[in-house]
């Protein structure tokens, strides 16, 4: 394995060690990216089970993007999934950004994650 890959894994280790003493039962917001999409689930770690999930690849958003791996994408999937973790049930979050840097694509989902209603 590659020491940038390590050094990933060692953040997001890090960084879900401290959302678990954090959390409080709330659903964690997680967040994948990789060089051509972007993923986001909200997962409920007491249950095991993901409540809502948006992407780049969702039939809603696929076809208005012009890349899956821009800051307008992130936006789009970050109003997304807050609209149907709101129709969920689920108002308050805890982010998990999975050992990425809180810049850039990740913030602008977070940022509208934010708008779209979700609370963290």
């Amino acid at each position: 394995m590659s020491r940038k890959n390590e050094a990933l894994d060692r953040r997001k280790a890090r960084v879900r060690r401290a959302l678990r003493a954090a959390a409080n039962g709330r659903p964690r917001l997680s967040v994948f990216r990789s060089s051509k999409q972007i993923y986001v689930q909200v997962i409920d770690d007491a249950q095991g089970r993901t409540v809502a999930s948006a992407s780049t690849l969702d039939k809603d958003l696929k076809g208005s993007l012009k890349t899956g791996a821009d800051i307008a994408a992130a936006t789009a999937v970050g109003k997304l999934v807050a609209e149907r973790a709101k129709a969920a049930g689920v108002t308050q979050v805890i982010f998990d950004r999975s050992g990425y840097l809180f810049h850039g694509r990740i913030k602008a989902l977070a940022d509208a994650a934010r708008e779209g209603g979700l609370d963290f």
